[in-house]
Protein backbone atom coordinates (compact mmCIF):
# COMPACT_ATOMS: atom_id res chain seq x y z
CA UNK A 1 0.00 0.00 0.00
CA UNK A 2 1.36 3.39 -0.79
CA UNK A 3 2.28 6.23 1.59
CA UNK A 4 0.10 8.48 -0.22
CA UNK A 5 -2.76 6.43 0.03
CA UNK A 6 -5.97 8.15 1.67
CA UNK A 7 -6.26 4.80 3.41
CA UNK A 8 -3.18 6.13 5.79
CA UNK A 9 -3.02 9.76 5.27
CA UNK A 10 -6.48 10.26 6.08
CA UNK A 11 -6.69 9.18 9.04
CA UNK A 12 -3.37 10.10 10.26
CA UNK A 13 -3.68 13.30 9.08
CA UNK A 14 -7.32 13.80 11.39
CA UNK A 15 -5.07 13.03 14.37
CA UNK A 16 -2.22 14.90 13.50
CA UNK A 17 -4.42 17.94 12.79
CA UNK A 18 -6.38 18.02 16.26
CA UNK A 19 -2.86 17.42 18.00
CA UNK A 20 -1.34 20.27 16.21
CA UNK A 21 -4.41 22.92 17.01
CA UNK A 22 -4.54 21.90 20.55
CA UNK A 23 -1.27 22.72 21.74
CA UNK A 24 -1.62 26.19 19.75
CA UNK A 25 1.43 24.95 16.38
CA UNK A 26 -1.38 25.46 13.48
CA UNK A 27 0.66 28.74 12.56
CA UNK A 28 3.66 26.83 11.54
CA UNK A 29 1.81 23.27 10.58
CA UNK A 30 -1.17 23.49 8.12
CA UNK A 31 -2.85 20.49 6.38
CA UNK A 32 -0.25 20.58 3.39
CA UNK A 33 2.84 20.91 5.98
CA UNK A 34 1.70 18.21 7.46
CA UNK A 35 0.60 15.51 5.04
CA UNK A 36 4.27 16.66 3.31
CA UNK A 37 5.63 15.66 7.01
CA UNK A 38 3.74 11.97 6.95
CA UNK A 39 4.46 10.96 3.79
CA UNK A 40 8.84 11.37 5.05
CA UNK A 41 8.10 9.34 7.80
CA UNK A 42 9.57 5.85 7.49
CA UNK A 43 6.38 4.69 9.13
CA UNK A 44 7.07 0.71 7.72
CA UNK A 45 10.29 0.82 10.16
CA UNK A 46 8.59 2.02 13.27
CA UNK A 47 7.11 -1.09 14.17
CA UNK A 48 10.33 -2.97 14.28
CA UNK A 49 12.58 -0.21 15.82
CA UNK A 50 9.99 -0.19 19.06
CA UNK A 51 9.55 -3.96 19.44
CA UNK A 52 14.03 -4.34 19.42
CA UNK A 53 14.23 -1.15 21.63
CA UNK A 54 11.51 -3.12 24.07
CA UNK A 55 13.73 -6.69 23.46
CA UNK A 56 16.89 -4.81 24.42
CA UNK A 57 15.13 -4.07 27.74
CA UNK A 58 13.81 -7.13 28.40
CA UNK A 59 16.81 -8.95 27.42
CA UNK A 60 19.05 -7.02 29.84
CA UNK A 61 16.50 -7.46 32.68
CA UNK A 62 16.05 -11.38 31.79
CA UNK A 63 20.34 -11.14 32.24
CA UNK A 64 20.36 -9.95 35.33
CA UNK A 65 17.68 -11.62 36.83
CA UNK A 66 19.48 -15.07 35.52
CA UNK A 67 22.55 -14.21 36.88
CA UNK A 68 20.69 -13.25 40.46
CA UNK A 69 19.50 -16.91 39.95
CA UNK A 70 22.24 -18.89 39.51
CA UNK A 71 24.32 -17.31 41.89
CA UNK A 72 21.64 -18.39 44.48
CA UNK A 73 21.70 -21.70 43.22
CA UNK A 74 25.16 -22.03 43.29
CA UNK A 75 25.53 -20.87 46.84
CA UNK A 76 22.92 -23.34 47.97
CA UNK A 77 25.14 -25.86 46.40
CA UNK A 78 28.29 -24.49 47.79
CA UNK A 79 27.38 -23.66 51.48
CA UNK A 80 24.78 -25.91 52.30
CA UNK A 81 24.68 -28.96 49.31
CA UNK A 82 22.16 -31.07 51.60
CA UNK A 83 19.83 -28.55 50.66
CA UNK A 84 19.80 -29.43 46.72
CA UNK A 85 17.80 -32.55 47.76
CA UNK A 86 14.69 -30.79 48.53
CA UNK A 87 15.15 -27.48 46.64
CA UNK A 88 16.25 -29.10 43.47
CA UNK A 89 13.09 -31.57 42.95
CA UNK A 90 10.71 -28.91 43.97
CA UNK A 91 12.57 -26.45 41.56
CA UNK A 92 12.06 -29.02 38.85
CA UNK A 93 8.45 -29.90 39.10
CA UNK A 94 7.34 -26.15 39.51
CA UNK A 95 9.12 -24.81 36.65
CA UNK A 96 7.26 -27.59 34.87
CA UNK A 97 3.64 -27.08 36.46
CA UNK A 98 4.32 -23.20 35.56
CA UNK A 99 4.38 -24.34 31.43
CA UNK A 100 1.61 -26.61 32.25
CA UNK A 101 -0.52 -24.54 33.87
CA UNK A 102 -0.21 -21.54 32.05
CA UNK A 103 1.37 -21.35 28.91
CA UNK A 104 2.52 -24.70 27.22
CA UNK A 105 4.00 -22.79 24.40
CA UNK A 106 6.27 -21.57 26.66
CA UNK A 107 8.56 -25.24 27.21
CA UNK A 108 11.66 -25.99 25.99
CA UNK A 109 14.33 -23.76 24.70
CA UNK A 110 12.07 -21.28 22.22
CA UNK A 111 13.88 -21.20 19.09
CA UNK A 112 12.16 -23.96 17.16
CA UNK A 113 8.81 -22.39 18.56
CA UNK A 114 10.02 -18.96 16.82
CA UNK A 115 11.01 -21.08 13.83
CA UNK A 116 7.50 -23.04 13.36
CA UNK A 117 6.25 -19.71 14.03
CA UNK A 118 7.80 -18.50 10.84
CA UNK A 119 6.49 -21.47 8.68
CA UNK A 120 3.07 -21.10 9.41
CA UNK A 121 1.22 -20.96 6.07
CA UNK A 122 -1.25 -16.99 5.98
CA UNK A 123 -4.38 -19.24 6.03
CA UNK A 124 -3.25 -20.47 9.33
CA UNK A 125 -1.61 -17.21 11.07
CA UNK A 126 -3.94 -17.41 14.05
CA UNK A 127 -1.31 -20.35 15.04
CA UNK A 128 0.99 -18.24 16.31
CA UNK A 129 -0.52 -16.84 19.22
CA UNK A 130 0.22 -20.68 20.93
CA UNK A 131 3.65 -19.79 20.08
CA UNK A 132 4.45 -16.77 20.58
CA UNK A 133 2.62 -14.48 23.28
CA UNK A 134 3.69 -11.93 25.92
CA UNK A 135 1.94 -14.73 28.61
CA UNK A 136 4.23 -16.99 27.04
CA UNK A 137 7.02 -14.98 27.27
CA UNK A 138 6.62 -14.24 30.76
CA UNK A 139 5.64 -18.06 31.96
CA UNK A 140 8.79 -18.70 29.99
CA UNK A 141 11.01 -16.10 32.37
CA UNK A 142 9.53 -17.45 35.05
CA UNK A 143 9.74 -21.45 34.54
CA UNK A 144 13.45 -21.03 33.45
CA UNK A 145 14.68 -18.56 36.52
CA UNK A 146 12.98 -21.37 38.83
CA UNK A 147 14.25 -24.07 36.69
CA UNK A 148 17.90 -22.71 37.36
CA UNK A 149 17.33 -21.85 40.95
CA UNK A 150 17.58 -25.78 41.12
CA UNK A 151 20.52 -25.99 38.99
CA UNK A 152 19.00 -26.84 36.12
CA UNK A 153 21.64 -27.13 33.28
CA UNK A 154 19.92 -24.18 31.28
CA UNK A 155 20.63 -21.26 28.98
CA UNK A 156 18.66 -18.14 28.45
CA UNK A 157 19.57 -17.22 24.88
CA UNK A 158 17.12 -19.90 23.35
CA UNK A 159 14.58 -18.47 25.19
CA UNK A 160 15.48 -14.61 24.96
CA UNK A 161 15.02 -15.31 21.28
CA UNK A 162 10.83 -16.49 21.77
CA UNK A 163 10.79 -13.77 23.96
CA UNK A 164 11.97 -11.38 21.16
CA UNK A 165 9.67 -12.90 18.98
CA UNK A 166 6.62 -12.81 21.08
CA UNK A 167 7.48 -8.49 21.83
CA UNK A 168 7.70 -8.45 17.97
CA UNK A 169 4.53 -10.31 17.28
CA UNK A 170 2.82 -8.12 20.41
CA UNK A 171 3.95 -5.22 18.23
CA UNK A 172 2.39 -6.24 14.67
CA UNK A 173 -1.02 -7.09 16.51
CA UNK A 174 -1.00 -3.41 18.01
CA UNK A 175 -0.27 -1.83 14.64
CA UNK A 176 -4.06 0.21 13.65
CA UNK A 177 -5.50 -1.07 10.74
CA UNK A 178 -4.99 2.15 8.47
CA UNK A 179 -1.06 1.53 8.98
CA UNK A 180 1.30 0.95 5.85
CA UNK A 181 1.83 -3.22 5.71
CA UNK A 182 4.27 -4.85 7.47
CA UNK A 183 4.59 -8.47 6.82
CA UNK A 184 4.51 -10.80 10.10
CA UNK A 185 6.79 -13.08 8.84
CA UNK A 186 9.78 -10.52 8.26
CA UNK A 187 8.46 -9.11 12.00
CA UNK A 188 9.18 -12.46 13.64
CA UNK A 189 11.99 -13.16 11.57
CA UNK A 190 13.71 -10.04 12.86
CA UNK A 191 12.76 -10.72 16.56
CA UNK A 192 14.93 -13.69 16.48
CA UNK A 193 17.80 -11.56 15.06
CA UNK A 194 17.29 -9.18 17.61
CA UNK A 195 16.96 -11.32 20.64
CA UNK A 196 20.37 -13.43 19.22
CA UNK A 197 21.81 -9.92 19.06
CA UNK A 198 20.86 -8.26 22.78
CA UNK A 199 20.95 -11.86 24.32
CA UNK A 200 24.68 -12.42 23.32
CA UNK A 201 26.12 -8.72 22.36
CA UNK A 202 26.81 -10.11 19.17
CA UNK A 203 24.82 -8.33 16.24
CA UNK A 204 26.84 -10.17 13.39
CA UNK A 205 25.60 -13.07 15.05
CA UNK A 206 21.67 -11.86 15.10
CA UNK A 207 22.02 -11.42 11.42
CA UNK A 208 24.03 -14.76 10.56
CA UNK A 209 21.96 -16.53 12.51
CA UNK A 210 18.69 -14.95 10.64
CA UNK A 211 19.76 -15.72 7.44
CA UNK A 212 20.88 -19.44 8.36
CA UNK A 213 18.40 -20.73 10.57
CA UNK A 214 15.35 -18.98 10.08
CA UNK A 215 14.50 -18.25 6.81
CA UNK A 216 14.99 -19.63 2.98
CA UNK A 217 13.90 -15.95 1.68
CA UNK A 218 16.45 -13.80 0.06
CA UNK A 219 17.79 -11.20 2.48
CA UNK A 220 17.29 -8.50 0.14
CA UNK A 221 13.72 -8.33 1.25
CA UNK A 222 14.39 -8.20 5.14
CA UNK A 223 18.00 -6.95 5.21
CA UNK A 224 16.79 -3.01 6.43
CA UNK A 225 14.45 -4.38 9.28
CA UNK A 226 17.14 -7.48 10.69
CA UNK A 227 20.35 -4.45 10.34
CA UNK A 228 17.80 -1.87 12.10
CA UNK A 229 16.52 -4.20 14.51
CA UNK A 230 19.89 -5.78 15.91
CA UNK A 231 21.36 -2.62 15.98
CA UNK A 232 18.58 -0.45 18.37
CA UNK A 233 18.27 -4.10 20.47
CA UNK A 234 22.03 -4.42 20.85
CA UNK A 235 22.56 -0.48 21.61
CA UNK A 236 19.87 -0.55 24.36
CA UNK A 237 21.66 -3.68 26.14
CA UNK A 238 24.93 -2.44 25.80
CA UNK A 239 23.75 0.97 26.92
CA UNK A 240 22.59 -0.96 30.44
CA UNK A 241 25.45 -3.79 30.27
CA UNK A 242 28.08 -1.87 29.25
CA UNK A 243 30.34 -3.06 26.16
CA UNK A 244 30.75 -6.07 27.72
CA UNK A 245 31.92 -9.72 25.93
CA UNK A 246 30.54 -12.57 26.59
CA UNK A 247 33.60 -14.82 27.10
CA UNK A 248 36.01 -11.71 27.64
CA UNK A 249 39.67 -11.18 26.03
CA UNK A 250 41.17 -15.16 25.74
CA UNK A 251 44.32 -15.48 24.47
CA UNK A 252 45.44 -17.64 21.80
CA UNK A 253 48.41 -16.34 20.40
CA UNK A 254 48.91 -16.28 16.90
CA UNK A 255 47.82 -19.85 15.20
CA UNK A 256 49.73 -21.17 12.10
CA UNK A 257 49.24 -24.02 10.13
CA UNK A 258 50.30 -26.53 12.60
CA UNK A 259 46.83 -25.95 14.36
CA UNK A 260 44.64 -26.92 11.60
CA UNK A 261 44.86 -30.57 11.85
CA UNK A 262 44.00 -30.21 15.66
CA UNK A 263 41.41 -27.69 15.26
CA UNK A 264 40.10 -30.10 12.79
CA UNK A 265 39.72 -33.18 14.82
CA UNK A 266 38.33 -31.13 17.95
CA UNK A 267 35.45 -29.92 16.29
CA UNK A 268 34.84 -32.74 14.44
CA UNK A 269 34.99 -34.75 18.11
CA UNK A 270 33.00 -31.52 19.63
CA UNK A 271 30.50 -31.85 16.49
CA UNK A 272 29.79 -35.27 16.89
CA UNK A 273 29.41 -35.44 21.01
CA UNK A 274 26.54 -32.23 20.30
CA UNK A 275 24.91 -34.15 17.58
CA UNK A 276 24.33 -36.94 19.55
CA UNK A 277 23.41 -35.19 23.00
CA UNK A 278 20.71 -33.47 21.06
CA UNK A 279 19.49 -36.99 19.45
CA UNK A 280 18.86 -37.91 22.73
CA UNK A 281 17.32 -35.10 23.86
CA UNK A 282 14.83 -35.36 20.98
CA UNK A 283 13.93 -39.46 21.44
CA UNK A 284 14.08 -38.95 25.34
CA UNK A 285 11.03 -36.54 24.48
CA UNK A 286 9.16 -38.83 21.85
CA UNK A 287 9.81 -41.86 24.03
CA UNK A 288 7.81 -39.46 27.33
CA UNK A 289 5.15 -38.33 25.19
CA UNK A 290 4.29 -41.97 24.64
CA UNK A 291 4.78 -43.13 28.03
CA UNK A 292 4.07 -40.28 30.56
CA UNK A 293 0.53 -39.21 29.94
CA UNK A 294 0.44 -35.39 31.15
CA UNK A 295 -1.04 -36.73 35.10
CA UNK A 296 2.71 -38.38 35.35
CA UNK A 297 4.72 -35.39 34.32
CA UNK A 298 4.81 -34.16 37.32
CA UNK A 299 6.09 -37.60 38.94
CA UNK A 300 8.54 -37.71 35.89
CA UNK A 301 9.92 -34.16 36.84
CA UNK A 302 10.48 -35.26 40.43
CA UNK A 303 12.80 -38.06 39.65
CA UNK A 304 14.50 -35.89 36.99
CA UNK A 305 15.03 -33.60 40.23
CA UNK A 306 16.68 -36.45 42.58
CA UNK A 307 18.42 -37.90 40.12
CA UNK A 308 19.82 -34.07 39.80
CA UNK A 309 20.21 -33.67 43.02
CA UNK A 310 22.41 -36.57 43.85
CA UNK A 311 24.88 -35.39 41.10
CA UNK A 312 24.98 -32.10 42.48
CA UNK A 313 25.56 -33.27 46.07
CA UNK A 314 28.73 -35.00 44.68
CA UNK A 315 30.10 -33.21 42.34
CA UNK A 316 29.25 -29.55 43.50
CA UNK A 317 28.43 -26.47 41.55
CA UNK A 318 30.81 -27.26 38.33
CA UNK A 319 27.75 -29.50 37.43
CA UNK A 320 24.76 -26.71 37.58
CA UNK A 321 23.72 -23.61 35.75
CA UNK A 322 24.78 -22.80 32.33
CA UNK A 323 28.44 -23.61 32.99
CA UNK A 324 29.92 -19.67 31.93
CA UNK A 325 31.64 -19.54 35.05
CA UNK A 326 33.43 -22.98 34.61
CA UNK A 327 34.40 -21.33 30.75
CA UNK A 328 35.71 -18.43 32.45
CA UNK A 329 38.05 -20.62 34.21
CA UNK A 330 39.38 -23.02 31.65
CA UNK A 331 39.64 -20.02 29.16
CA UNK A 332 41.85 -17.57 31.78
CA UNK A 333 43.65 -19.72 34.72
CA UNK A 334 46.11 -21.20 33.16
CA UNK A 335 46.50 -23.42 36.55
CA UNK A 336 42.40 -25.09 36.13
CA UNK A 337 42.54 -29.02 37.11
CA UNK A 338 39.38 -30.59 35.83
CA UNK A 339 38.33 -34.16 36.48
CA UNK A 340 37.33 -36.05 33.35
CA UNK A 341 33.67 -36.76 35.08
CA UNK A 342 33.04 -33.25 34.86
CA UNK A 343 32.33 -34.24 31.05
CA UNK A 344 29.39 -37.01 31.41
CA UNK A 345 28.19 -34.84 34.55
CA UNK A 346 27.55 -31.97 32.63
CA UNK A 347 26.19 -33.59 29.45
CA UNK A 348 23.87 -35.52 31.28
CA UNK A 349 22.86 -32.65 33.60
CA UNK A 350 21.78 -31.06 30.30
CA UNK A 351 20.05 -34.08 29.47
CA UNK A 352 18.06 -34.04 32.62
CA UNK A 353 17.35 -30.70 32.82
CA UNK A 354 15.54 -30.19 29.28
CA UNK A 355 13.98 -33.48 29.54
CA UNK A 356 11.77 -31.90 31.96
CA UNK A 357 10.02 -30.18 30.01
CA UNK A 358 10.27 -26.85 31.47
CA UNK A 359 11.40 -23.51 30.04
CA UNK A 360 15.29 -22.88 29.02
CA UNK A 361 17.57 -23.58 26.50
CA UNK A 362 20.76 -25.29 25.78
CA UNK A 363 22.82 -22.58 23.83
CA UNK A 364 24.59 -21.49 26.88
CA UNK A 365 25.04 -25.03 28.00
CA UNK A 366 26.17 -26.42 24.51
CA UNK A 367 29.40 -23.80 24.88
CA UNK A 368 29.88 -24.84 28.18
CA UNK A 369 29.70 -28.36 27.38
CA UNK A 370 32.03 -28.18 24.77
CA UNK A 371 34.36 -26.24 27.03
CA UNK A 372 34.76 -28.80 28.92
CA UNK A 373 35.02 -31.54 25.92
CA UNK A 374 37.84 -29.47 24.83
CA UNK A 375 39.73 -29.34 27.78
CA UNK A 376 39.33 -32.97 28.58
CA UNK A 377 40.66 -33.60 24.97
CA UNK A 378 43.78 -31.22 25.67
CA UNK A 379 44.36 -33.34 28.93
CA UNK A 380 44.26 -36.64 26.81
CA UNK A 381 46.79 -35.39 24.28
CA UNK A 382 50.12 -33.86 24.53
CA UNK A 383 50.33 -30.37 22.41
CA UNK A 384 53.10 -28.87 23.38
CA UNK A 385 53.04 -25.09 22.33
CA UNK A 386 49.70 -24.85 20.86
CA UNK A 387 47.47 -22.47 21.56
CA UNK A 388 45.10 -23.79 24.17
CA UNK A 389 42.15 -21.26 23.90
CA UNK A 390 41.97 -21.91 20.02
CA UNK A 391 41.44 -25.39 20.61
CA UNK A 392 39.12 -24.94 23.31
CA UNK A 393 36.90 -22.65 21.42
CA UNK A 394 37.08 -25.10 18.50
CA UNK A 395 35.22 -27.15 20.46
CA UNK A 396 32.93 -24.56 21.84
CA UNK A 397 32.08 -23.96 18.00
CA UNK A 398 31.76 -27.46 17.45
CA UNK A 399 29.59 -28.35 20.09
CA UNK A 400 27.08 -25.53 19.78
CA UNK A 401 27.75 -26.86 15.75
CA UNK A 402 26.50 -30.42 16.08
CA UNK A 403 23.53 -29.57 18.28
CA UNK A 404 22.22 -26.70 16.55
CA UNK A 405 23.73 -27.01 12.48
CA UNK A 406 24.23 -24.05 12.62
CA UNK A 407 28.23 -23.84 12.11
CA UNK A 408 28.46 -20.01 10.58
CA UNK A 409 26.09 -18.82 13.26
CA UNK A 410 28.23 -20.64 15.83
CA UNK A 411 31.40 -19.80 14.68
CA UNK A 412 30.22 -15.69 14.44
CA UNK A 413 29.03 -16.00 18.05
CA UNK A 414 32.23 -17.63 19.24
CA UNK A 415 34.29 -14.97 17.52
CA UNK A 416 32.20 -11.80 18.61
CA UNK A 417 32.03 -12.79 22.10
CA UNK A 418 35.75 -13.66 22.67
CA UNK A 419 36.73 -10.51 19.53
CA UNK A 420 39.86 -12.91 18.36
CA UNK A 421 39.55 -11.73 14.66
CA UNK A 422 42.45 -13.45 14.15
CA UNK A 423 41.40 -16.78 14.57
CA UNK A 424 38.24 -16.31 11.97
CA UNK A 425 39.57 -18.88 9.82
CA UNK A 426 40.34 -21.69 12.14
CA UNK A 427 36.56 -20.75 13.72
CA UNK A 428 34.65 -21.15 10.75
CA UNK A 429 37.04 -24.42 9.63
CA UNK A 430 35.62 -25.48 13.29
CA UNK A 431 32.37 -24.89 12.38
CA UNK A 432 32.54 -26.99 9.00
CA UNK A 433 34.39 -29.94 10.29
CA UNK A 434 31.92 -30.25 13.17
CA UNK A 435 28.91 -29.82 10.75
CA UNK A 436 30.37 -32.79 8.91
CA UNK A 437 30.83 -34.85 12.02
CA UNK A 438 27.21 -33.79 13.35
CA UNK A 439 25.77 -35.47 10.09
CA UNK A 440 27.26 -39.02 11.01
CA UNK A 441 24.50 -38.81 13.58
CA UNK A 442 21.53 -37.75 12.27
CA UNK A 443 20.73 -35.49 9.14
CA UNK A 444 18.36 -33.01 11.04
CA UNK A 445 19.24 -30.59 13.72
CA UNK A 446 17.87 -30.88 16.92
CA UNK A 447 15.77 -27.74 16.47
CA UNK A 448 14.41 -28.78 12.85
CA UNK A 449 13.15 -32.05 14.32
CA UNK A 450 11.54 -29.90 17.66
CA UNK A 451 9.78 -27.48 15.05
CA UNK A 452 8.76 -30.33 12.77
CA UNK A 453 6.81 -31.97 16.19
CA UNK A 454 5.40 -28.30 16.83
CA UNK A 455 3.84 -27.86 13.51
CA UNK A 456 2.79 -31.49 13.19
CA UNK A 457 1.28 -31.24 16.96
CA UNK A 458 -0.99 -27.68 15.42
CA UNK A 459 -1.77 -29.77 12.49
CA UNK A 460 0.70 -27.45 10.05
CA UNK A 461 1.74 -29.24 6.65
CA UNK A 462 5.47 -29.80 7.17
CA UNK A 463 7.03 -28.48 3.80
CA UNK A 464 9.96 -31.18 3.10
CA UNK A 465 13.27 -28.94 3.67
CA UNK A 466 15.89 -29.48 0.70
CA UNK A 467 19.06 -31.27 1.69
CA UNK A 468 21.43 -29.08 -0.46
CA UNK A 469 24.62 -29.29 1.75
CA UNK A 470 27.00 -30.95 0.31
Amino acid sequence: MSLSGNRFIEPVLEILTRWVGALGLNRWLDQRRLRYLIRMLPLRAIPFWIAALLTGLVAVGYERLFRVFEDWGQWVINQHSAWVFLLTPIAFVISLWLVERFAPGARGSGIPHLMAAVEIPSPQKGLIKRLLSLRIAFVKILSSLVLLLGGGVIGREGPTLQISGSIFQWVYTKLPHFWPRVSQRVMLITGGAAGLAAAFNTPLGGIVFAVEELTRTHITYFRTSVLAAVIIAGMAAQTLLGPYLYFGFPKIGNPGLDHMFWVILFAGIAGFGGAAVASLLWRISIWKRKHWKAKRQYLWALMLGILFATMLFFFGADAAGTGKPLVNRLLFETDTQLSWTILPVRMLGMILSYSVGAAGGVFATALSTGAVLGETLLQLFTLGDLSHNLLLLSCMIGFLTGVTRSPFTAAILVLEMTDRHSAIFYFLLAGIAASSAARLIDRQSFYDQSKEGILHTLGVEIQPKPDTEE
